[in-house]
């Protein structure tokens, strides 16, 4: 027995050092060997789907439908979806295109829609008749909106009943001259020759349509268009295959959540976002989601309250918005431990999580048209991945960061002319190699604009990198932070001046409510000189001593914002990030802009009201920046 003892004692010892190790010289091992573990299970998923003939997310959904039927799948608006009342709907949308569209697999039918039960009945309709789904932004004008339809050659329209408001005649009318048909949602038609929805879906049965329509013979063949959000120029339409579809389903998995799980979704479903990782993320789990049609701040914890919701998504500045709101007693009343999502800023995300509880936060970084993506699995503060201790097994993709000329906004390169790696803990621009793992699908009817998100011979002579656009930092641990966007960076006093980190900081005031912080344009100053556009909480007022010394005392002096407007509301995206080029372009100049400005004025130690007067004294170099 004595020997059996020390032979106990010295495992039990040994185990008891092996972890002290672990947790002094690899502190994330343990989360890196679960996320990796996990990322092997997804991996093997997929192909078990491929071996059961589940080649795309609506042969998984039929296979949910079978399984689970009377499981609640949507909740919308108080009113209940099974599985099976959404299999049938979508049935009878299929019905209804077989019967009277004219249309044949393998046609690109455009979607016009907002959040809704609906829009994910004609999603699933369309695609059980082998059809490509294109989701088109609600936002969009007339004019951006023909772009889309036209870049995509979709033979046919599908609108939401709430967006009819928004589309003008003539847009009908040129969609009809050029063969496309167009459907509504809605009871009756104000147009001639367009197709109503309802009164035909009450005529069909609901009996699934033939499965040979909605066969998928390659999984990277094309599911879907989902446009890009359009920050320069027309949305572009970045093609997203089958297996993008499938991977991006199992992204709340490998988040460690499971089928008994509740999802609340309030981001468009147009977006990427909502639609993949959301509503697909909900059909793998075989969970349920509370879809809502607009985010509203004022009834998120409610609804997550009334519907025992555990996880949500989460985009750009939502998370500041949920913080924005009057504290009340209840705040930590709720079920939600997972929140996923991208663009929450440090400062939002630590007040978040003192405020509404510990919420497990995970990070990611990823585009629409993007061959990546990076999880923060360990709810680190701030990253928006990491590259953990397994990461060289489990990428299937090679990513480099690249030192990068932010002023010329070129890529440095060696005298043989091949890119350079950015250094530790320096941003450089994050570029994926393009392999047939991890390939570039690119974007529909735009062979110029797929062409330029390539870089050709990085290193070696035929090497193909997608670039990404975006500068990112690895830090010694492997994390990674997001720094800028390429072109958001701007130059003032031979400086690069990123504006998420000015942002950051303004962003600490208390009368701060929303900072959006961009670069103006100064006549006989070269680069541009920072500018920042706040939104005042409620019942304050704009202090701008305090801001001055808040200003001085935190950033360089090339960082700090010269000029100030102050704004009622800010201007957003869809996706909730900011819009900088409109601001940039308005400028400073009092007699263009009503809203009340500011100058940053060293004599005074203060940001003093912008006059006529001061305006002109710094655009003829009176005054001195």
């Amino acid at each position: 027995p004595s020997m059996l003892c020390s032979w106990l004692s010295t495992i039990a010892g040994g185990i008891v050092v092996l972890c002290v190790s672990l947790k002094i010289f690899l502190p994330y091992f343990w989360e890196d060997l679960i996320y990796f573990l996990r990322w092997k299970r997804s991996k093997a998923t997929v192909k078990k789907w491929a071996r059961n003939g589940i080649l795309s997310i609506i042969d998984l959904f039929m296979q949910r439908a079978e399984k689970i039927p009377h499981k609640p799948f949507l909740i919308y608006e108080g009113t209940v979806y099974t599985y099976q009342d959404v299999d049938r709907r979508s049935n009878k949308v299929a019905q209804v295109f077989l019967h009277y569209g004219n249309l044949k697999k393998g046609d690109t039918v455009a979607l016009l829609m907002g959040n809704g039960p609906d829009f994910i009945h004609v999603w699933f309709g369309l695609a059980k008749l082998g059809f490509i789904v294109a989701f088109l932004n609600i936002n969009i004008h007339s004019r951006s909106l023909l772009a889309c339809i036209n870049t995509c050659a979709a033979k046919a329209l599908v609108i939401g009943e709430d967006c009819l408001g928004s589309i003008e005649k003539e847009f009908i009318l040129n969609l009809l001259e050029n063969n496309v048909a167009v459907w509504l949602m809605g009871p009756s038609s104000p147009f001639q020759h367009v197709h109503t929805l309802p009164d035909k879906l009450d005529r069909v049965p609901d009996n699934p349509v033939p499965s040979h329509l909605r066969a998928v013979t390659d999984t990277r063949n094309t599911a879907l268009y989902i446009f890009t959000s359009g920050s320069t120029g027309f949305p572009k339409a970045a093609i997203i295959t089958h297996l993008r579809t499938l991977v991006a389903s199992l992204a709340f998995a490998q988040c460690g959540a499971v089928s008994q799980d509740i999802m609340y979704v309030t981001l468009p479903l147009y977006h990427i976002s909502a639609s993949l990782l959301g509503i697909s993320g909900c059909i793998q789990l075989g969970a349920t989601c509370v879809l809502k049609k607009k985010f509203s701040a004022r009834q998120f914890w409610n609804d997550c309250r009334k519907y025992n919701v555990t996880m949500f998504l989460y985009i750009g500045e939502l998370c500041r918005y949920l913080c924005n709101q009057p504290c009340k007693e209840e705040d930590r009343v709720h079920k939600v431990r997972i929140a996923l999502g991208n663009g929450i800023r440090p400062s939002v995300w630590k007040e978040f999580l003192m405020r509404f509880g510990p919420i497990k936060i995970f990070e990611f970084y990823g585009s629409t048209e993007g061959n990546l993506t990076f999880l923060n699995y360990t709810n680190k503060i701030g990253a928006v991945g990491r590259a953990g201790i397994f990461s060289k097994v489990s990428f299937r993709y090679s990513f480099e960061l690249l030192k990068y000329d932010i002023w010329k906004q070129e890529l440095l390169k060696d005298e043989n002319g091949r890119c350079k790696k950015a250094p530790m803990g320096k941003p450089g621009l994050l570029v994926v190699q393009v392999t047939e793992d991890a390939p570039f699908s690119g974007y529909v009817g735009n062979k110029e604009a797929s062409e330029k998100k390539l870089l050709r011979n990085v290193f070696v002579e035929g090497d193909v990198y997608l670039d990404t656009g975006d500068l990112l930092v690895m830090d010694e641990d492997g994390f990674l932070y997001f720094t800028d966007r390429v072109g958001d960076t701007f130059r003032w006093k031979g400086e690069n001046v990123a504006t998420s980190e000015v942002a950051e900081i303004i962003g600490m005031m208390d009368f701060v409510q929303e900072v959006n912080i961009y670069g103006v344009s100064v006549k006989d100053y070269e680069g541009r000189t920072g500018m920042a556009a706040i939104v005042l909480k409620r019942h304050y007022i704009f202090n701008g001593e305090r801001l001055y010394k808040h200003v001085v005392d935190f950033l360089p002096s090339y960082a700090q914002p010269r000029f100030v407007r102050i704004m009622d509301a800010m201007q957003v995206t869809a996706t909730f990030k900011h819009q900088k080029i409109n601001l940039a372009n308005e400028g400073f100049n009092p007699e263009i802009i009503s809203e009340p400005l500011y100058f940053m004025y060293e004599p005074a130690s203060s940001y003093i009201p912008l006059t006529r007067e001061i305006y002109q004294k710094v655009v003829s170099g009176e005054i001195r920046l």
